[in-house]
């Protein structure tokens, strides 16, 4: 009988690999002209990187959604939503995808934005591009994570529900016993509800921070 075998991502294990990404690019990027790489951590306007880098990751999305609806997925069943708590935005899929479809979509982004990004920055010596390239192949630690663990599996579905940070392969075979990189086997079931997706996914915690934060900037702000 097939089942859905939940997983989660294990964000210490993400956050020590993303480091290790950044290190292995910096490194290169260092060897292959450190002057660009120099030029490219000099940021002149924070307010406009800022707001490039948040271009750059809805794009980093919007890429994994028409890879879905490329390799089949219902576009109507595509979902946008950001986790301010965990501050990541995702896109989600509401019905079961094929494996070459999910495998496709994880890596697309880091392709389109990231290798091809950063090749055209040391091409046309770019230092901004070059600076968002590699935070993107960075980012896009959790999908390198995912498609090898994925990429090892035979016979599965992949299906997504409402949370940014799991999925869940469905299969006939028993996975529970894999120990994959990064992730953590939660349990398994027969059916996984999908009504409760949230396009904007908070937590009261989340909230109290903002709020000192914001009281915290403005004291400054009054005090200069």
């Amino acid at each position: 009988m097939k089942k859905y075998y939940i997983y989660e991502m294990k964000l210490l294990s993400l956050n020590l690999f993303s480091l290790i990404l950044f290190a292995l690019i910096v490194i290169v990027s260092f060897v292959i002209d450190k002057t660009l790489l120099l030029k490219s951590i000099i940021i002149e306007d924070y307010y406009d990187f800022i707001l490039q880098m948040i271009l750059y990751m809805c794009f980093h999305e919007v890429i994994h959604s028409i890879t879905y609806v490329v390799y089949g997925a219902k576009y109507k069943n595509i979902i946008y939503g950001a986790s301010l708590e965990k501050g990541i935005l995702y896109c989600l899929c509401k019905q079961n995808i094929t494996k070459k479809n999910i495998l496709h979509s994880l890596l697309s982004p880091l392709i389109l934005l990231g290798i091809a990004t950063y090749i055209i920055s040391v091409i046309y010596n770019l230092p901004r591009l070059l600076l968002l390239s590699i935070l993107n192949i960075t980012g896009c630690s959790g999908d390198i994570i995912m498609y090898m663990f994925i990429k090892m599996q035979n016979n599965i579905e992949f299906s997504e529900f409402d949370s940014p940070s799991e999925f869940a392969l469905y299969t006939k075979e028993d996975i529970s016993s894999k120990k994959p990189f990064g992730l953590k086997f939660l349990h398994c079931k027969k059916n996984i509800k999908r009504e409760d997706y949230k396009k904007i996914q908070i937590s009261k915690t989340s909230i109290g921070i903002f709020i000192i934060l914001s009281i915290f900037a403005l004291i400054i702000n009054i005090i200069e």
